[in-house]
């Protein structure tokens, strides 16, 4: 099958993992990406009863949808919303919102007692995702093997009864400056071409490749976006834990971590405060350490730089994780700008009414 056929949106059951159907999906735009849940929409057509008939298998909540290519799984994730609409003119139209497997971490909250002490934080994640697992049935996240360059012991707990969501927990291990990044990929198993959903993980960060990407202006760019915003940064950083009142009379407030300051920043930066909540965190080393995380990520201010670029061949889920080299030349840049970043996010629009597939990458600086 050639890159240049449409995609095929393939839904699923999600507890058995058995394909419902492939329906026409129109107005379709996705995106995926490192640390957190990325989304799809598009609408059905029904125009007669044969098709509501076939789009009425998909059910909020139980139902996947995987994004089809050339052979290759581009996207997959949980439906969790539809609205079907009548238009004026007698049109019936059914709209699907969904999220990559990430999401489900949203929808869980942590109901036993899970207790780790100087346990590798590869292996906490990967427990955490287990626990997760048997709720999505067939459609569960398989562990995959990746390996830490550098084994971090962390001491963690979550008790039952404080309704603690998975996704806190997990974002929590990933909040540390030597924490743990994770990202479900989807892919055709080379073997017996079933659905896989391999769970990747990376400290300090997920990489995907050995050479660099390389993207031209004037080229392969057609836009970029070089945002430099203030307003979320900082120049000291403070984090506050649980409470460490045992005496229920009393007053009750928060563990506090020493307050941060930034190193290294060029002179004439005014105070800016970054402040941050941990819920379940009450060793005051511990918010230390997630208080310099904090204030290593927006130190000063905050870039994520962002370039669109024409997709061609290039498949989505093999972006995530690779160094991407930027090289622009114009008015701003006279002398070249030769910048190196990691791809962090993609936001793809599939070719539409003339209109080319294109995708949007969100950039981390290296």
């Amino acid at each position: 099958m050639s890159l240049d056929t449409p995609y095929r949106a393939i839904f699923c059951d999600l507890v058995t993992d058995q394909t419902l159907d492939i329906l026409p999906l129109r107005d379709v735009s996705f995106e995926d990406y490192i640390g957190r849940a990325g989304s799809l929409s598009g609408t059905i057509p029904v125009p007669d009863r044969a098709m509501a008939d076939r789009a009425h298998q998909i059910k909020p909540g139980r139902t996947t949808v995987y994004l089809e290519r050339g052979g290759y799984l581009w996207w997959g994730g949980i439906v969790w919303t539809t609205n079907l609409q009548g238009s004026d003119r007698g049109v019936v139209t059914l709209s699907v919102q969904a999220a990559t497997f990430d999401s489900y971490a949203g929808r869980r909250r942590i109901r036993t007692e899970l207790k780790y002490s100087q346990t590798e934080q590869f292996d906490i994640v990967r427990g955490l995702w287990g626990k997760l697992g048997a709720g999505l049935g067939a459609s569960a996240v398989e562990p995959g093997d990746d390996v830490p360059k550098e084994p971090v012991l962390r001491t963690a707990s979550w008790r039952h009864g404080d309704e603690t969501v998975y996704q806190e927990a997990l974002d929590q291990l990933a909040a540390y400056e030597d924490g743990v990044e994770y990202h479900v990929l989807v892919y055709r198993d080379p073997g017996d071409g079933r659905r896989v959903r391999r769970l990747r993980l990376g400290s300090p960060g997920i990489r995907t490749g050995a050479t660099d990407m390389v993207f031209d202006r004037p080229g392969t760019i057609l836009s970029y976006s070089l945002p430099d915003d203030a307003t979320r940064g900082g120049t000291t950083s403070l984090a506050r834990g649980a409470s460490d009142n045992t005496n229920a009379a009393a007053e009750s407030r928060p563990t506090l971590s020493a307050e941060i300051p930034a190193v290294g920043l060029p002179d004439r930066w005014p105070q800016l405060d970054l402040s941050t909540d941990y819920n379940d965190v009450s060793d005051k080393a511990t918010l230390d350490a997630l208080a310099t995380a904090v204030l290593r990520e927006a130190q000063g201010s905050v870039q994520i730089p962002e370039i669109s670029i024409r997709l061609s061949g290039i498949v989505p889920p093999a972006l995530l994780g690779r160094t991407a080299r930027l090289r622009i030349t114009d008015e701003w840049h006279p002398a070249g700008l030769d910048t190196r970043y990691r791809i962090v996010g993609v936001k793809v629009r599939p070719a539409e009414r003339g209109r080319p597939d294109t995708a949007e990458l969100a950039l981390e600086a290296l």
